[in-house]
């Protein structure tokens, strides 16, 4: 026996073997349709019987295995059903004697055949025969089934008297001697009537008995065959027999022991025919041993007590019985079946290093020169055998090999589909899908190595099979999943090949359905390159979406009547683990950073990246990036516009690397860190783009808040002056600019600030809104510096030595100031240019002007931007004034303020104030300028921190007073320089340099003083006329503007004449006389309110004269400063009478 049959298990033992096939032209579909309901027939129960008989059909069987079929009555063929088209009668002869000849082929052992005719009809199909059956065609044979189970039924008749012949004994009768092919030559000769030669054919005959009885459903007694056959052989050494007589002992029990079979369909459709259990078959099966004597119970009961073998002792017998057959060359077959058989029992009793055992006996088997498909159909047997037992990488080893034998090149055709489907079943075995999926989580399993080389040879295959796609599917998932275990070299040995492929097949995310209906699974290069995070970015500062303030709280759900659930606080929760607290705006383009790294050795280019959302219409703007060989951590930014508005979701990214396009989910990437990848979209706004007339500056504003500031401007201006910057408004995005509103903030200054730093009016630039989009509107802000023009005290020292004040010392009364005009200007030398160098100190400003601005459907749901404008300010010096003191002038209400100012510039400079010349000074000149000021009222200023509850304290309070008085004085003496060469000019603020005794000296006393002599007010060198001989009325007034009444008082005028030589004369009784008494005295007087007093003189000559006023010291006068009681002079000159002539 020279072909193998690789599916035997040991329940076929017990089955009758009935061919199939085909005479003449039969297609090939009719006949497996035909074969397939033939097949199905496989368990009859035999009538008047509880016996089962099984059949086991082939449709192609070697006749030369057939000649074993006295050594295992199983491997004989003993029915032949033949198919056979015929359409006509008279093709009919023909058909049957091809019948004929087909069934002499296996004549000698056949017990019975049938021959099925399909397609003819007529007085021939008429005919009955028993041995053919006629149908109209291939579908009107509802009786097949039927005509298989009566054939099964004539088989088991022949059976069973071959049974009954060979069991009887008949002792008169000489036992012939049953051989195998190999075995004739050998017995020529022999002496047949010796013991020897007796128990030889005693033996085999005893053991051909049991196989009969086995096929015939007589499981008991075949056991007891078999024990007896196997006493006879083993005495007289007869092993190739003996082994033979052990297997079916072996096959007996296992039939015992597993009713449901170990050989998978064969054990299944065994199992689905019985429905009693074993031992209740074998139980209750009377036999046809009831002819020796035998009770069918009897026998069971005897069976099953010693007969049956242990299942540990099965395979010590098939052990037995295998190294037996190894003494036989011509046994190979015999020898390889029996270890199938005995690794399928082991399979089911789960000994898997025993069944290996066989197996790998198994493999060193040598058999004939076989065939390329039988050398494939034995390595696949042995890798299912492989499997069954759980060694699965053994089992893909043979299978590989099964299918490199595919492909062998002694094969005129090699079957690389073939190939490919039996790579494709390895692959398990090595640890390997083609689902990238199963490597992206924990460590790698199976070998590498190992791996590679299989993936290596199933992109060969497939480039055989003509089929690039796979090829690219194939390489795409090797070097994705392989990467960490591939050489530099092979990297680029892989990457070269890939381009190669996808030159003519651009690998894409679709499926890949194979013929058998296997689908591959795309395969993102998700390390192609490596992500390592995912951040979604904000809008840059200027174009962020801020929600205007409501009076309801934002977080508000207004679709719960509940304040506080704990369920919506926990989604709540959720969804602030996925989604971002910034919003996209719609039509504005968006960004996600990506840190990546290139595991490559060389440069990797890779094109079309760009993001994959859900949720939102979202245009991505693909991006092309080349990240050099290992380059490390590399941030990649990829930008898209939402079209829409909603919840949007940024599910991954898609590359296109060596031809491949990959859509790489982040569910799919182990060890990505992200911050989330939810975002709301709102509706779109404007867009807001400002251009100024000022140079952008170098200078970076830190606010801090942390706002980023969008554009600096810088300008330099002198201390004072005024600038103004023009602002251009665009409205670069597409929806109209409807609302806009301007704040501004000073930042990073320790200068105090004296007025409006920047003023604008807004109304003109809202006239031109709505601003349409590409439109441009103009915004003016007015820059006004205005910083401490005072001098520190140890400044221009060199100055102070003809009695001008630095600081301005504090001096007891103004009238003691001696002040001598400075004429020259003492120059500079060099040893004290250290100490001048902080004149020319530049001082910075530093301000924010915020414009929130809405328009279209954002501004609909309540949603502004900020745009910001940094300004940084450079404030030279421009004028310092030294020295500030004051000097009383001839009126009361007036006083001279005197100012030493000195030019910090380099340039000529000009000053001047009210109603008064201009100043020339020189760079670095210092001089004195003298300004005639009224003084002022400060009575409406806030005294008591009732009137400024907002201060915190009183030196608050007396801050803001002082910066007030200092105001309201600045005003008034309207100080402005002007640089003429380089045309620019502002204003010289006082505010700064005012110190407490100074505005003492500039302010109206409470108690105001009023002299009027005929009428007219006496003060400063005004001069009132009288007339000798004539009465002048005197009138005194006190007008109180103190908070608390005041008086009485008493004042006492005295006449006197000043002869201009330090010499008054106050004898004057003769010249002057009062009319009345020359002492007033004065009521108390409440506050804001006056009194007035009468009186009269009479001159006497004529002259000029004066009037020294003394106050009375009493308690009154003594309790009020002496500043209160400043009179004004009288000067009144006396005249002649006019004479008037009489005409």
């Amino acid at each position: 026996m020279s072909v193998p049959d690789y599916m035997q298990c040991a329940e076929d033992h017990q089955t009758l073997l009935v061919v199939v096939q085909p005479i003449g032209i039969v297609p090939e579909e009719s006949f497996f349709r035909i074969y397939k309901r033939i097949s199905a027939v496989s368990q009859v129960n035999v009538r008047d019987s509880q016996r089962v008989l099984y059949i086991r059909y082939r449709h192609h069987y070697p006749p030369e295995n057939n000649e074993w079929g006295d050594f295992q009555t199983h491997r004989k063929v003993v029915g032949l059903i033949t198919i056979t088209d015929c359409s006509s009668a008279k093709d009919w002869p023909q058909t049957f004697e091809k019948f004929h000849l087909q069934k002499e082929m296996y004549g000698s052992t056949l017990y019975d055949s049938r021959l099925f005719v399909f397609g003819l009809q007529g007085e021939i199909a008429e005919q009955p025969r028993t041995d053919v059956a006629f149908y109209p065609s291939y579908d009107e044979c509802e009786t097949v089934e039927k005509r298989i189970e009566d054939f099964i039924e004539s088989l088991f008749i022949v059976l069973e008297s071959k049974r009954l012949d060979r069991a009887t004994d008949k002792s008169g009768d000489k036992i012939p001697l049953l051989c195998v092919p190999f075995e004739k030559k050998d017995f020529v000769g022999l002496d047949t009537d010796s013991r020897h030669y007796k128990k030889r054919c005693q033996g085999r005959m005893r053991k051909h008995v049991g196989d009969l009885c086995l096929q015939a459903g007589m499981l008991q007694d075949s056991l007891v065959h078999y024990h007896m056959a196997v006493e006879l052989l083993r005495s007289v050494n007869d092993f190739l027999w003996l082994g033979a007589a052990l297997e079916g002992l072996c096959s007996a029990s296992v039939i015992y022991h597993y009713p449901g079979g170990t050989g998978g369909k064969v054990g299944s459709r065994r199992a689905q025919g019985g429905s009693l259990s074993a031992e209740a078959g074998n139980r209750h099966r009377p036999g046809a041993l009831t002819s020796n004597g035998i009770n069918a119970d009897t026998s069971a009961e005897i069976g099953r007590a010693k007969n049956c073998l242990s299942p540990e002792d099965i395979i010590d017998k098939y052990k037995e019985a295998i190294s037996y057959y190894g003494k036989y060359k011509n046994a190979g077959v015999i020898e390889l079946e029996a270890c199938v058989k005995a690794v399928r029992v082991l399979a089911i009793q789960k000994r898997s290093m025993e069944a290996s055992e066989f197996l790998q006996n198994a493999v060193y088997i040598n058999l004939r020169q076989l065939s390329e498909e039988e050398k494939i159909q034995r390595y696949s047997i042995l890798s299912e055998l492989y499997e069954r037992i759980g060694f699965h990488r053994k089992s893909a080893f043979f299978k590989r090999i099964a299918a490199m034998q595919c492909a062998a090149p002694s094969i005129p055709e090699p079957g690389w589909r073939a190939c490919y489907k039996l790579l494709l079943e390895t692959l398990p075995g090595y640890s390997l899908s083609l689902d990238p999926k199963d490597f992206s989580k924990g460590t790698h399993r199976g070998w590498a190595a190992v791996q590679m080389r299989l993936l290596h040879e199933l992109v060969y295959a497939s480039r055989r099979m003509g089929n690039p796609a796979l090829c690219v599917r194939h390489l795409s998932f090797l070097l994705q999943t392989m990467l960490d275990f591939l050489s530099d070299q092979e990297k680029k040995d892989v990457t070269q090949s890939l381009e190669s492929y996808t030159a003519k097949c651009p690998g894409t995310m679709e499926f890949i359905t194979l013929p058998d209906g296997l689908k591959l699974p795309p395969v993102p290069f998700t390390k192609l390159p490596i992500v390592r995070s995912v951040k979604l970015l904000n809008l840059p500062t200027s174009l962020r979406p801020h929600k205007m303030k409501s009076l309801l709280g934002q977080n508000v759900s207004t679709k719960s009547p509940f304040i506080y659930s704990p369920i919506i606080a926990h989604s709540r929760g959720e969804e602030r683990n996925k989604k971002i607290d910034f919003q996209w705006v719609q039509g504005d383009v968006c960004e996600v950073q990506l840190m990546v790294y290139n595991p490559m050795p060389f440069e990797l280019r890779v094109e079309n990246m760009g993001l994959l959302t859900t949720g939102v219409e979202f245009e991505s703007l693909p991006a092309a990036l080349s990240l050099p060989a290992e380059s490390g951590l590399y941030p990649v930014t990829l930008v898209g516009v939402p079209q829409t508005t909603g919840q949007i979701t940024v599910n991954g990214y898609h590359t296109s690397v060596f031809g491949v396009f990959s859509d790489c989910l982040l569910d799919n990437l182990p060890g990505v860190k992200t911050n989330g990848c939810t975002v709301e979209v709102i509706p779109a706004l404007p867009r807001l783009q400002i251009s100024t007339s000022l140079p952008r500056s170098a200078h970076t504003l830190q606010p801090s808040s942390g706002d980023e500031i969008s554009t600096n401007v810088s300008v330099q201006l002198y201390n004072g002056e005024t600038q103004q910057l023009i602002i251009k408004l665009e409205n670069i995005g597409t929806e109209p600019l409807e609302k806009l509103e301007v704040t501004a903030k000073t930042v990073n200054t320790k200068e105090k600030l004296y007025g409006d730093f920047l003023s604008w009016k807004l109304e003109d630039t809202l006239s031109q809104f709505p601003l349409k989009p590409g439109k441009i509107a103009t915004f003016t802000v007015n820059i006004k510096v205005k910083l401490d023009f005072s001098c520190q005290e140890n400044l221009l020292q060199d100055l102070s030595d003809d009695g001008i004040s630095v600081s301005g010392l504090p001096l007891s009364s103004p009238f003691r100031q001696v002040v001598k005009p400075r004429v020259e200007t003492k120059p500079i030398n060099p040893q004290e240019s250290s100490k001048v160098g902080d004149f020319s100190h530049v001082k910075t400003l530093e301000a924010i002007l915020n414009f929130k601005y809405s328009g279209g459907p954002g501004h609909v749901e309540g949603y502004y931007r900020n745009l910001s404008l940094g300004l940084h300010v450079e404030v030279e010096p421009s004028v310092f004034f030294t020295r500030v003191s004051t000097l009383p002038a001839t009126s009361t209400r007036q006083c001279h303020l005197l100012l030493d100012v000195f030019n910090s510039t380099e340039h000529e400079l000009t000053i001047s104030a009210r109603n008064n010349e201009d100043l020339i000074l020189h760079a670095g000149e210092c001089q004195r300028m003298a300004i005639q000021v009224d003084k002022f009222n400060f009575e409406s200023f806030p005294e008591s921190p009732t009137d400024g509850t907002q201060f915190a304290n009183a030196k608050q309070l007396e801050e803001e007073r002082q910066q007030a008085k200092g105001l309201e004085i600045n005003s008034k003496l309207d100080i402005c320089w002007k640089i003429p060469s380089l045309k620019r000019e502002g204003e010289a603020s006082v505010e700064g340099v005012l110190n407490q005794l100074v505005l003492e000296h500039l302010q109206l006393a409470p108690l105001q003083w009023d002299i009027l002599v005929d009428g007219k007010l006496c003060d400063c060198d005004i001069v009132v006329n009288c007339k000798v001989g004539d009465p002048i009325p005197l009138e005194v007034k006190l007008t109180n503007w103190s908070k608390h009444s005041v008086g009485p008082f008493a004042i006492t005028m005295t006449p006197y004449q000043d002869y201009q030589n330090g010499v008054h004369n106050y004898e004057l009784q003769d010249a002057i006389t009062f009319v009345g008494s020359n002492t007033f005295y004065i009521d108390s007087v409440k506050p804001t309110k006056d009194s007035v007093y009468f009186g009269a003189l009479l001159f006497l000559y004529t002259g000029d004269f004066y009037l020294n006023i003394k106050f009375h010291e009493d308690n009154c006068s003594r309790e009020l400063p002496l500043s209160w009681f400043c009179l004004p002079s009288v000067h009144i000159r006396a005249m002649e009478p006019t004479v008037q002539t009489k005409l």
